[in-house]
């Protein structure tokens, strides 16, 4: 199995840290597979934001209040998005998101797009539909009904937020903090105060098995998007997503 989804995705084995298929012990463990270092360098600019994850750039930009946009003609509600206290959700509020999507052929670990400090972790039960661009545009206020577990960070610019979106086939989502969060699924949502824990941009944070969605978060202020970025571009762990507005390389 391994073999066949390495040619009718055409893997690159020269970028992955164990070249020699028959060294992993199960399709999954060769699905979260990590690369050799060096593979996705991390901008040179230290006051950049790293894309967090390998996959196609959705829709991104500035909150319009506390709305994103999903599709052309969808949008949903940060407070939908989070489910969290209004105190919580004011952070994010007219600030910016940019919506991450990972398919079955990309790399599947989340990287941190900057440096931060974990502040607490939330598990949402949810359906699990879809989250390809056919089901993005089709099913309003998607990323609000599925499975999720979101990951809050402080930073000295500003709040960031990771939010992890189960789909259709996701096995598990997982941090490296908290180790497998789900399965099991769909059990009552959870919030568990982290113990303070410093992560550096370009750190792994967690993993997906099988393809999915991130959703990226940042406070007002925080960060400018990179002029070259379009909706549908493909993008690389590491690569610049725009500039820091403050000292965010830091987690001091």
């Amino acid at each position: 199995v391994i073999t066949r989804f390495c040619r009718l995705y055409a893997i690159d084995l020269d970028e992955v840290e164990q070249p020699d298929l028959s060294r992993y012990p199960s399709f999954n463990a060769f699905f979260t597979r990590a690369l050799r270092p060096g593979a996705r360098p991390l901008p040179a600019d230290p006051g950049a934001v790293a894309c967090p994850v390998d996959g196609v750039l959705g829709q991104f930009g500035a909150l319009d209040g506390n709305e994103l946009l999903q599709a052309k003609g969808q949008r949903y509600s940060l407070q939908g998005l989070l489910q969290a206290d209004p105190d919580l959700t004011a952070e994010f509020t007219g600030g910016d998101y940019a919506t991450l999507y990972l398919a079955p052929s990309n790399y599947h670990r989340i990287h941190m797009p900057a440096a931060a400090r974990l502040r607490e972790t939330h598990y949402l039960p949810g359906r699990l539909f879809g989250v390809n661009p056919r089901s993005v545009r089709g099913i309003a206020r998607l990323f609000t009904r599925n499975e999720r577990v979101t990951a809050i960070f402080d930073t000295p610019a500003g709040p960031l937020a990771m939010v992890l979106v189960g789909a259709f086939f996701v096995g598990s989502i997982e941090t490296v903090w908290a180790g497998e969060i789900t399965p099991p699924h769909r059990r009552p949502p959870r919030r568990w105060p982290a113990t303070p824990q410093d992560f550096a941009r370009g750190e792994e944070m967690g993993r997906f098995n099988l393809g999915s969605t991130v959703i990226l978060l940042a406070g007002p202020g925080v960060l400018e998007w990179a002029s070259e970025l379009t909706p549908g571009q493909p993008l690389r762990l590491g690569q610049t997503l725009g500039q820091a507005l403050g000292q965010l390389t830091s987690s001091d």
